[in-house]
């Protein structure tokens, strides 16, 4: 597997996750759970935003990668 493969399969990863999370927040009653849930996918958006970036980087570098 290359690195533009691995970096892609943790994006998805990551966003599934972050749903995962979301779900969590909007469906349980308890307000301390919920705003720890919301402040995960917070986190967690934010790093997909930089996983994204590094993947547009690579794919710029080499563009045979793009796509994958």
């Amino acid at each position: 597997m290359t690195v533009a493969s691995n970096v892609k399969t943790t994006l998805a990863s990551l966003k599934s996750a972050q749903a995962s999370l979301e779900t969590f927040a909007l469906s349980t009653q308890n307000q301390e759970a919920k705003k720890m849930f919301e402040q995960a996918a917070k986190t967690t958006q934010s790093v997909v935003d930089q996983v994204s970036g590094r993947i547009q980087q690579l794919e710029n570098e080499e563009p045979q990668y793009k796509g994958f």
